[in-house]
């Protein structure tokens, strides 16, 4: 189970949540430092198979685990997209290929 911050009238703050997810980087594994220097993958980023991994075999304790395990729940029910600005501010979704660079940003006109 996850902890949301809650705000001073007891309500969730969504906004807090996304923001600390979008600093999140993955610091061990296929997706950390070592082969995605020098941060790792933004856990936004992450494919859901290999969180889906870890919802089967456990999340990692601590906050970094509460995090990938949001990052799971909101991927998995298709709303993957509310990381969208955040992916927009840093470039672009992180390619998870080796030497291929992020796609521009969509900027079509609306």
């Amino acid at each position: 189970m996850f902890l949301l911050p809650v705000d001073p009238t007891g309500d969730v703050n969504f906004r807090e949540v996304l923001e600390e997810i979008g600093r999140a980087r993955m610091p061990f594994g296929k997706f950390g430092p070592k082969d995605f220097p020098p941060q790792g993958v933004p856990i936004e980023d992450l494919p859901v198979e290999y969180l889906a991994w870890f919802k089967l075999h456990g999340f990692p304790k601590g906050r970094l685990g509460q995090l990938l395990e949001m990052v799971y729940e909101v991927k998995a029910c298709g709303m993957d997209q509310v990381f969208n600005p955040h992916r927009r501010a840093r470039g672009g979704r992180t390619p998870l290929k080796p030497g291929v660079s992020p796609a521009p940003p969509n900027r079509s006109a609306g």
